[in-house]
């Protein structure tokens, strides 16, 4: 059996986020915990792609699922972002494990990039007729990498792909540092929770295009 799966639940009376903890961008919303939880352990054999991409195992049949954290969610949780910095985010960051959070980070824009490369333009339309098209998520997904890398004390643009590429060989070498848990720069993000939101955000929208490329 494989380390517990830790989670960190953060829930408003509309709106729930579950984040798995030693695993960047393993994280599911939905109405209500139970939900997201189902959510994240269908997501699972996804994401253990991506692990295989940085170097790590990770068995979907083989995770003890325990929810180790809960807060009360606020604004961006209700938004639909796991947007709480967990007790557990505050624990230390050796050199091997900030190796191992950068290279799942890596990983999960590879997957990104793979996903958006394979993709057509027009992507499925929602039942109202909503939704990016794919060259406008991966400007959106590039965008917010910028606004994530200010809050890691990093100041880059993403208006082109060299740009891309510069920004997020920043942001891994910043979180490929060792910390003692406090948020990087001295802002608001230790590094543990800067690899999951970031990653989250990648994967979250990778998936995205994944599933509106197929037919309805």
């Amino acid at each position: 059996m494989s380390r517990p799966l830790r989670l960190f639940v953060e829930a408003t009376p509309k709106k729930a986020f579950v984040s798995a903890l030693d695993w960047p961008g393993l994280a599911r919303g939905a109405k209500t915990d139970d939900l997201a939880i189902e959510l994240l352990v269908a997501a699972m054999p996804r994401y253990a792609k991506v692990a295989r991409k940085a170097g790590e195992r990770f068995d979907p049949t083989d995770q003890d699922i325990e929810v180790t954290s809960r807060r009360e969610g606020d604004y961006g949780t209700a938004f639909g972002i796991p947007s709480l910095v967990a007790p557990e985010d505050r624990e230390p960051v050796d050199a091997r494990e900030a190796k191992r959070l950068a290279a799942i980070v890596e990983a999960s824009w590879a997957e990104f990039d793979r996903i958006a490369a394979g993709a057509p333009e027009a992507l499925r339309k929602g039942p109202r007729g909503g939704g990016r098209d794919r060259s406008k998520i991966e400007e959106h997904v590039n965008g917010a990498d910028a606004a994530y890398a200010t809050v890691l004390g990093l100041k880059h643009r993403s208006d082109t792909r060299a740009q891309v590429e510069a920004l997020r060989a920043a942001v891994l070498a910043t979180l490929r540092e060792p910390s003692d848990g406090s948020p990087i720069a001295g802002k608001k993000w230790p590094a543990r929770y800067a690899a999951r939101r970031i990653a989250w955000h990648a994967l979250d929208h990778a998936w995205e295009i994944e599933d509106r490329s197929e037919p309805g």
